[in-house]
C-alpha cells in the first residue's frame, strides 16, 4: 500500500463514515443528529472532519438547502457497502462459507420471463441452498413502494416513475406486440397493415400511456392514431392476456411472454410485425437499506451479472417478423 493510502486508512476515523451516511439518510444534519442521539454541532465537526481527509465538498448546504455532491453520492454508496460488510460480520463468523442461511423477499411485476434472472437465481440456489426466498407480485408502483418501505429486499418491475430512494438497474429489455384472440375479426389474418387496428377496441395494461412505464406502446399508438374505445385495462399480464382471448380487443403483449399462446392458436400476432416497441425491465433496491448477508449476497450477484453482460443478452425481442 502506498504511503499516503496507507496514511489514510491509519488517521481516518471510521465512525466519520458511519456519520456521513446517516446524514445523508435522514437528509440534513439535524435530523442526523437526532437519529444518533448527537447534538448538531458534533455532527457539524464530523462532516467537517471527513471533507478534510476526503479533500472535496461532500455535502452543500444552507439555511434552506441540502443536496449531496457527486463525490458525496459516490461515498455515500460505498459506505452504505461497507456497512453491510461490517453487519454481517457476526454472521460470517458463525458460519462456514457454504452454510449461508436467511430468507429474501423479492417483489415482482407480473410475469416477468427473464432467462438471464433465472440463472442467476440457479446459480445463487446451488451456492447457497439453505436460503429461502418468497416471491410476491405486485403491479410496478407496488413493488417499489415494497423495495422503498422494506417489505421486500429487492423488485423487479417497469419504471413508472423513479423512486429518489431507490436505485434501478436494467436487467433486461423486452419487445412489445399486439395480439388479438380467435374470437377477433382480426385473427388469422396475414394481410393488415397498421391502419386496420386504427379503430378496433383496445384492451391494455393501466401503464399504457405517454406518462406510464409503457410509454413507448402508447407512443406507437398515438402516432398511428389509434381510435378505438379501451375496453378493458389490468396491471396484470396474465388478466390484459385473458381479456385479448376472450376477444375483447386487440392489445400488447410481451412477445417472448406469448410463445406458447401464439403457437397453440389462442393468440395471434398483428402489426407492426418489425421495429416492435421496446420496454426496459429493471432489477430495484434502496441503497441505504440494512441487509441480511444473504440479500447483499443476492443483489450484488444480480448487479454483478448484469455488469458482465451486454444488453443484447439480456434482451428479449421474440420472433420479428416471423410468427411463432
Amino acid at each position: 500500500m502506498a504511503g499516503p493510502r496507507r496514511r489514510f486508512v491509519w488517521e481516518l476515523d471510521w465512525n466519520l463514515l458511519r456519520t456521513f451516511m446517516v446524514i445523508v439518510q435522514e437528509k440534513g444534519l439535524t435530523a442526523a443528529g437526532e437519529k444518533l442521539s448527537l447534538k448538531q454541532p458534533t455532527i457539524s465537526n464530523a462532516l467537517r472532519r471527513l471533507e478534510t481527509h476526503m479533500d472535496c465538498r461532500l455535502i452543500e448546504r444552507n439555511a434552506s438547502h441540502f443536496s449531496v455532491t457527486p463525490a458525496g453520492q459516490r461515498l455515500f454508496s460505498e459506505c452504505v457497502a461497507l456497512f453491510d460488510i461490517v453487519s454481517g460480520l457476526p454472521q460470517r463468523m458463525e458460519q462456514h462459507p457454504g452454510d449461508l442461511t436467511g430468507h429474501i423477499d423479492i417483489a415482482l411485476a407480473s410475469h416477468v420471463v427473464c432467462p438471464f434472472f433465472d440463472d442467476v437465481l440457479a446459480a445463487f440456489h446451488r451456492a447457497f441452498p439453505e436460503v429461502t426466498l418468497s416471491m410476491t407480485v405486485a403491479s410496478s408502483h407496488e413493488v417499489a413502494a415494497a423495495v422503498a418501505n422494506r417489505d421486500a429486499s429487492l423488485g423487479v418491475c417497469l419504471m413508472e416513475e423513479r423512486h429518489p430512494k431507490l436505485e434501478y438497474d436494467l436487467l433486461y429489455r423486452e419487445a412489445f406486440g399486439y395480439f388479438c384472440g380467435p374470437r377477433h375479426p382480426l385473427f388469422g389474418r396475414s394481410d393488415l397493415a397498421l391502419s386496420a387496428l386504427r379503430h378496433e377496441p383496445y384492451v391494455s395494461f393501466k401503464t399504457d400511456q405517454m406518462s406510464g412505464a409503457l410509454w413507448p406502446v402508447a407512443l406507437l399508438r398515438q402516432k398511428e392514431g389509434f381510435e378505438g374505445a379501451v375496453i378493458g385495462t389490468s396491471s396484470h399480464l396474465e388478466e390484459v392476456k385473458r381479456l385479448i382471448i376472450a376477444g375483447f380487443g386487440f392489445g400488447p403483449l410481451p412477445i417472448h411472454v406469448v410463445e406458447d399462446d401464439v403457437r397453440a392458436g389462442r393468440l395471434w400476432r398483428l402489426p407492426p410485425l418489425d421495429e416492435a416497441p421496446m420496454v426496459d425491465v429493471h432489477l430495484v433496491h434502496d441503497p441505504s437499506a440494512r441487509r441480511g448477508r444473504a440479500e447483499g449476497l443476492l443483489l450484488a450477484e444480480l448487479r454483478q451479472a448484469i455488469a458482465s453482460h451486454p444488453l443484447d443478452e439480456r434482451s428479449y425481442p421474440g420472433p420479428g417478423s416471423e410468427r411463432a
